[in-house]
């Protein structure tokens, strides 16, 4: 295992009073931690202001106020496009005026991702110019001239007769599955969906058999269009997981309250075994000796769309609980919550954008794995990625190079 250090942290002046753990003996290894029973959601106890505000930059510690430690997020602000409670009647009466989009499932798991601040600063659904410097240089430049990592185009593709429906409106609603109205999308923007250069260029191959781009890419519209979303109301998928959806500003708030001085964050898009566990405490282990008094482990994993093979998400769920409970990771310095986002497979590329989101949520370390974000060719017997270019890629990657990174 390698350690990369690429940021110098304010030095921290809290001093939090740790309670010591009894150990408990796992087959194999040893861990500091008390077995306790997992909680079954994510109980939230917000940090209010004196007008009764969620505060995202200080937590109350015995009477007094400290300074969050939590990194900013990907641009400065942590983008919410979530409508307020008060305005959604009106806004939704709006929407039923304005010429609609229907969208599937994988699109209304991006309107999640976006409408949460997960992509900040993206406020919608890429426009030409977003989606081309996406494409081709893995980020996005901003007004002040400063630039964010932006590794894969989220993008919204529309046919040929939707083009067509939408005529010269420049504001469409938006409209899921099952005919619910979901959002707004203003000042769009549409613009030719270049398939082939999309694919190559996010993939690094255009073979057949990848499992995103057969099941969304390949049947989808001619047609890319963007603008800025008004999401009406959270997204919510009602499969009994929805309290493990914790937003960015959600986690911050949570990080907070725990009094975390470090944020350390790890992805699965299947069950945890004893590596992980191992690699996860022996992360907190190193950076209590750097020099943390409470580094606190974001356990994510992925709930977007996964190719067939991996293990579904509830099961996934289910053994991370059994984990918690059991005492391999402490329920006191672990969050698990789900990561909304799809999976792409797309191996270097994508995982600087599993890093950049999590930056966004507040974590300023990241643990990158072997082969992050790949899979094996789909037409050749061998990985489709070198398996260690994922986490040197991270270390480089735009803007990403604000967290640190242990790599196995």
């Amino acid at each position: 295992m390698s350690l990369t250090i690429k940021l110098t942290i304010t030095p921290r002046v809290i001093n939090l009073n740790l309670h010591p753990r009894q150990r408990t003996k796992i087959p194999a290894y040893s861990l500091g931690f008390r077995p306790k029973p997992i909680y079954h959601s994510n109980a939230l106890v917000p940090i209010l202001d004196s007008n009764k505000q969620p505060r995202m930059s200080q937590a109350s510690v015995s009477g007094s106020v400290i300074k969050s430690y939590l990194i900013e997020p990907d641009g400065g602000v942590l983008v919410d496009v979530i409508v307020p409670e008060s305005e959604r009647g009106s806004k939704a009466l709006e929407a039923e005026s304005l010429p609609k989009v229907r969208l599937a499932k994988i699109d209304v798991e991006w309107v999640h991702v976006i409408s949460e601040g997960w992509a900040s600063p993206l406020k919608g659904f890429m426009r030409e110019n977003e989606y081309l410097q996406s494409l081709h240089f893995n980020s996005l430049r901003m007004q002040n001239g400063t630039v964010v990592n932006m590794s894969l185009p989220i993008v919204l593709a529309i046919d040929d007769e939707t083009k067509k429906n939408i005529g010269s409106s420049k504001d469409i609603g938006l409209v899921g599955p099952d005919g619910d109205l979901l959002a707004i999308l203003r000042s769009v923007e549409i613009y030719k969906h270049n398939k082939e250069e999309r694919i190559a260029r996010t993939w690094g191959t255009t073979a057949p058999g990848l499992p995103y781009v057969e099941e969304f890419i390949t049947p989808a519209g001619n047609w890319l269009i963007g603008g800025d979303l008004e999401v009406l109301k959270t997204i919510k998928y009602n499969d009994g997981l929805d309290h493990y959806r914790l937003s960015p500003r959600q986690l911050r708030e949570e990080f907070d309250r725990r009094q975390a001085d470090a944020v350390f964050a790890f992805q699965l898009r299947n069950p945890v075994h004893n590596g992980h566990a191992l690699l996860m405490n022996d992360t907190r282990r190193r950076l209590l000796e750097m020099g943390y008094k409470n580094p606190i482990l974001l356990l994510h994993p992925l709930g977007g769309f996964t190719k067939a093979d991996d293990v579904p998400l509830d099961v996934r769920m289910k053994q991370h609980s059994k984990v918690l409970e059991d005492g391999v990771l402490d329920p006191e310095t672990t969050i698990v919550s789900i990561f909304p986002s799809p999976m792409h497979y797309a191996g270097p590329t994508e995982v600087q954008w599993h890093a950049k989101a999590r930056i966004n949520a507040g974590a300023n370390f990241y643990i990158v794995g072997r082969d992050p974000a790949g899979m094996g060719h789909p037409t050749e017997k061998r990985d489709l990625y070198d398996p260690d270019h994922g986490k040197k890629v991270s270390k480089h990657g735009p803007r990403t190079g604000k967290a640190e990174y242990f790599a196995i």
